[in-house]
């Protein structure tokens, strides 16, 4: 934040408003293992959002209505304000602006970093020197048998051992190649049992599967013959009385009979009438 310049109003001053560090609600105190962290993922309830703006607001409220029944600094009168002064026993000078003061100093030039020297280590003791004729300390043919001894005895033993390895991890090798055919054989002839059983598996579920459908097919000649029958044996009895009825009904005919019935009859009818009329009324007209 940059201070103001000076032709800029000022500001008005509010008043400081002095408060322990310890009662802000910010300020975790105690022990933070208890604290009920809640995770990011879960989704606030909008009721208790609700219950906790209300209750954040009441709480402001009688903070506000409880400042301003405190008793406050009456307001200055008019051409004088209120400043802030120091109480303290030892008075110190506030300024706003730290104050600066320029200062310029001269380094030498760099010089080139000379060679490391060699590092020898400091010189301990003092020198003497004796003389040794050949014979005085020990005779190398002697000396040199019983090592010898040692060397070669180890050399053989070693070879020896190497050579037993190697006997040991040819056993070895003929040991598990002789395994790795008994292992390849008996999965081979699990793989043979597990494919004939596949195959006995598959056979009976086939059996299985025609005998269930012979069986099918069975049952549906079976109702079939049977519908068969029973339509049949309905059908004895329907089909001639159907016809009967139909029969009587009208709707199955001699032609002949109904042309005669029909076209015949009542024409004779009519012509019999006109003769027994026109000998009545011959009859009539001789009386």
């Amino acid at each position: 934040k940059y201070r103001a310049p000076p032709d800029a109003a000022e500001p008005e001053k509010e008043p400081v408003r002095y408060a322990n560090l310890m009662y802000d609600r910010r300020v975790v105190r105690g022990n933070t293992y208890a604290l009920q962290v809640i995770p990011v993922s879960t989704q606030p309830n909008a009721l208790e959002i609700q219950r906790q703006r209300e209750a954040r607001k009441r709480a402001l409220a009688r903070k506000r209505a409880k400042e301003q029944m405190q008793q406050r600094t009456p307001e200055p009168v008019e051409g004088r304000e209120h400043i802030h002064v120091q109480t303290e026993l030892y008075l110190e000078e506030i300024s706003d602006r730290t104050t600066e003061v320029d200062t310029e100093c001269q380094t030498d030039a760099f010089l080139d970093r000379p060679p490391t020297p060699l590092f020898i280590p400091a010189k301990t003791g003092k020198d003497v020197a004796t003389q040794i004729e050949e014979g005085e300390l020990f005779d190398f043919d002697v000396e040199v048998k019983p090592i010898l001894e040692v060397l070669i005895g180890k050399t053989v033993e070693q070879a020896l051992l190497e050579v037993m390895e190697e006997e040991e991890l040819a056993q070895l090798w003929a040991h598990q190649r002789a395994y790795a055919e008994l292992r390849n054989a008996e999965l081979a002839e699990v793989q043979r049992l597990e494919e004939q059983d596949r195959r006995y598996r598959e056979e009976k579920e086939r059996r299985k599967r025609q005998h269930m459908q012979m069986l099918q097919k069975q049952k549906e000649t079976t109702e079939k013959i049977a519908a068969r029958a029973f339509a049949q044996r309905y059908l004895a009895d329907l089909i001639p009385s159907v016809f009967n009825n139909l029969r009587e009904s009208g709707f199955f005919y001699d032609p002949i009979e109904r042309d005669i019935e029909t076209e015949f009859l009542p024409w004779l009818m009519t012509e019999v009438e006109e003769t027994l009329e026109r000998k009545v009324l011959g009859r009539t007209m001789l009386d």
